[in-house]
């Protein structure tokens, strides 16, 4: 299963980035393998309708589920739409590392 993390940085020490679809960057983590894949986000300097090409760039990642800190209301819907789970993540001191060893248990 692969799951999209929003992260501030390209590192396992970065932390969790509260936006979603203005995140520095989105970690696509292999739950099977164990790989995790750095990807800056390629919309966060759009002008509109970034939330939209956030899902549909994420759902091309075949992604089962994304974590941030907050999203949009207009994101559930689409995240539904496209059978991927929305998981929030209220603590910002969290780090990539530590969400990807709570997805290993």
């Amino acid at each position: 299963m692969i799951v999209a993390i929003t992260s501030t940085g390209n590192s396992s020490d970065s932390f969790i980035d509260p936006r979603f679809g203005r995140c520095s960057y989105f970690v696509f983590y292999n739950t099977e393998t164990k790989e995790s894949v750095f990807q800056p986000n390629p919309f966060k300097d759009n002008d509109e309708g970034v939330g939209v090409a956030v899902v549909d760039w994420i759902s091309a990642f075949s992604c089962s589920k994304i974590i941030s800190g907050q999203f949009g209301m207009k994101i559930k819907p689409l995240l539904d739409e496209n059978r991927i789970q929305l998981i929030l993540v209220n603590d910002p001191e969290l780090t990539i590392r530590q969400i990807i060893n709570l997805l290993s248990q």
